[in-house]
């Protein structure tokens, strides 16, 4: 069983050995190897159940390192690096050579940040490689959000989880590429598009893929329970009738229905809260005994587009 502590030597120690280490970050927890050692980023694969045409994400600790990796960095990714780094940003680049193909699934760009979490910054600061790393959940599930989460789905599988806390904002990071000079999101994230639209203009959003993604985390059926999940209006969940079920809530609980199995996201009708506690408040409800859960959409208005698209995709719709 995989050891939770804080301890950066040790868990340094197990990727400068080619060993795999949960990391916290301020989106997600995400299983970390090297990403320039492909025996590495092939148990990733293997340990994830990941299929090799899901490209990974590259994280870093610094521009003057990332310049190692990547071809060029256009003027509007600097804008937006210099912007929102350390931060729930990944930019899309075009590779170096040093970057195995199997990181990039055959694409020549690569996908690159720096998270905000001090813990796996002070770690990163420490290696003489850059880190591969998908979330740390068997492919398909629930994101983690905390040490716990990683522990409860591959504890068996990894040597160490590198404890955090809990993730700050509780979503994955907005992905940005660019076409012809085009700034375009490839998957809406913890940074809205009305902040990156502050900084480099408007953008173009590209829709998720069934197969062959051009990003990490574009698949049409992703971060879904095991229990079937289905989003609906409150008024169609009313009139279900169903004692045997779970609701995951945006800001008010559902009458006439026991608040045992009722998880608001946020209360106060807070976006950020509701991003916070999405991926644990459906991880909770999955583990209830229960035949399915119901959620319904938040406001698609900034992080609230975010959120909407992990329901949509949780429930495997358009």
């Amino acid at each position: 069983m995989a050891i939770i502590g804080k301890d950066i030597k040790r868990a340094q120690e197990f990727l400068n050995n080619g060993q795999l280490v949960a990391i916290p970050t301020e989106t997600v927890y995400g299983l970390a190897g090297n990403a320039l050692d492909e025996s590495a980023v092939l148990s990733i694969f293997e340990t994830k159940k990941r299929p090799s045409f899901d490209p990974l994400i590259v994280h870093t600790d610094s521009l003057e390192k990332l310049e190692q990796y990547v071809l060029e960095i256009p003027d509007k990714a600097f804008l937006l690096a210099k912007a929102f780094w350390p931060g729930p940003l990944t930019l899309l680049l075009p590779k170096k050579i040093i970057i195995p193909d199997l990181v990039t699934s055959g694409l020549d760009t690569v996908a690159v940040r720096i998270p905000n979490h001090a813990l796996t910054l002070e770690l990163l600061t420490g290696l003489d490689f850059p880190l591969a790393a998908p979330s740390a959940n068997p492919f398909g599930y629930i994101s983690p959000t905390s040490a716990q989460h990683v522990s409860q789905q591959l504890g068996d599988e990894i040597p160490y989880i590198l404890d955090g806390g809990a993730c700050g904002i509780g979503i994955e990071s907005t992905i940005v590429g660019f076409i012809d000079g085009i700034t375009t999101i490839y998957r809406l994230g913890g940074l809205a598009v009305e902040t990156i639209e502050n900084v480099v203009g408007e953008v173009s959003l590209m829709p998720h893929s069934s197969s062959n993604p051009q990003a990490p985390g574009m698949l049409k059926s992703h971060y879904a329970p095991r229990k079937p999940f289905y989003l609906k209006d409150r008024s169609s969940i009313l009139s279900l009738g169903n004692e045997n079920s779970g609701y995951l809530l945006y800001d008010h609980y559902l009458d006439g229905i026991d608040r045992k199995y009722q998880r608001l996201l946020s209360p106060k009708g807070d976006l950020k809260e509701a991003a916070h506690n999405l991926f644990a408040y459906l991880r909770a409800l999955d583990a209830e005994p229960l035949d399915q859960i119901y959620g319904e959409f938040v406001p698609d208005i900034n992080l609230g587009r975010a959120i909407n698209d992990r329901l949509k995709r949780a429930a495997a719709i358009d």
